[in-house]
């Protein structure tokens, strides 16, 4: 009778198991109905990539099954490190937070910062919004009016923090383009450009292109600044005879070096999901995101606000990532050297 007892017990454990096992996953309009998902922002409210964050965040919801509410939440401090503290070790993993990150932080570690913090291949990567391809240009009073000439003489260019975009360009282009810039640090991000206009340096280097266009199409049109490099991974349509970085670089190693620099430019303004999160909503934010950057009314918000869409899917930006991780050590070591 005990065996029989047992044999039972032992059956009916199995049937539960299989039924569990055989159990759906609960549907994701069920599970994001009357729901909120964190969007964490990785700097103060305001500025470039908040804008683009909390615009995604108004268009975004329509598309996820159940129509939840997207809450932004800034987190700003140590150049993304704190948010993606707690993106990766603090965030639920169920789908209900993901983060809009800067474009370097996630090559962080691979560069020697903030080691140990994170992982950046764990990541659910969503996609990003936009790549920030940047320009070097030259006011047009300068001396200086092509990159042939910033060669042969110094050209003075303004710059904001340490880290920023307009110190890194001009110090990646001196190293591997032989250039002569001379950096100015100090100025806001507003007064980088004023500094140019008012005759205080030659120029800046280091500009997203597109941004630059809509904000000041006059300086274009009325040609008052020469635009001396382009430096992204492909070339602007609208700049067919402005040479490009990648083009100019001729030593095989320092063509690596500068293509795994650009990665963070080519990932632009990403978004990701905290480690773990079920695959099937991971998707869904994915899809829901490609499908919010073609929508008619999220384009029409980018255009007003001078946004700059031109999207990876989170496909996209992990073959990217994966790609930059598997670097010989010694690009990885030169690449480490030319970023602040």
């Amino acid at each position: 009778m005990r065996k029989a007892h047992l044999a039972r017990l032992a059956g009916f454990c199995a049937l539960v198991a299989t039924g569990a096992a055989a159990a759906p996953a609960q549907p994701a309009e069920s599970f994001y109905k009357g729901k909120q998902i964190t969007m964490l922002i990785g700097t103060a409210a305001g500025g470039g990539y908040d804008t683009y964050a909390r615009t995604l965040a108004r268009h975004m919801p329509k598309y996820i099954p159940g129509n939840p509410v997207i809450v932004p939440k800034n987190m700003p401090g140590a150049d993304g490190a704190v948010e993606m503290g707690s993106l990766y070790n603090s965030a639920p993993r169920d789908g209900t937070a993901f983060a809009a990150l800067t474009n370097g932080i996630a090559l962080d570690p691979l560069f020697g910062k903030f080691n140990g913090r994170f992982d950046s291949l764990k990541l659910g990567w969503i996609g990003s919004i936009g790549k920030l391809m940047n320009v070097c240009v030259t006011w047009h009073t300068s001396p200086v009016k092509t990159i042939e000439q910033a060669q042969k003489q110094q050209v003075i260019v303004s710059a904001s923090g340490a880290t920023s975009n307009s110190t890194m360009m001009p110090r990646i282009s001196n190293a591997l383009l032989g250039t002569k810039f001379k950096v100015v640090t100090g100025y806001t991000d507003q007064d980088v450009t004023l500094a140019m206009e008012r005759g205080e340096v030659d120029g800046v280097c280091g500009l997203a292109y597109t941004t630059l266009k809509a904000a000041r199409p006059t300086w274009f049109r009325d040609h008052k600044i020469n635009v001396l490099l382009q430096v992204g991974m492909s070339k602007f349509p609208d700049l067919p005879n402005v040479p490009s970085a990648i083009d100019l670089v001729s030593k095989p190693e320092d063509k690596k070096t500068l293509e795994l620099i650009l990665t963070r430019q080519e990932m632009g303004r990403p978004f990701a999901a905290p480690p773990n999160v079920p695959a099937d909503r991971l998707q869904i934010l994915r899809r829901a995101f490609d499908a919010t950057l073609k929508d008619p009314a999220f384009l029409a918000d980018a255009k007003r606000l001078q946004m700059e869409v031109d999207p990876l899917t989170g496909e996209e930006v992990e073959k990217l990532l994966r790609t930059a991780y598997a670097a010989p050590k010694d690009v990885v070591a030169r690449a480490a050297q030319l970023i602040p």
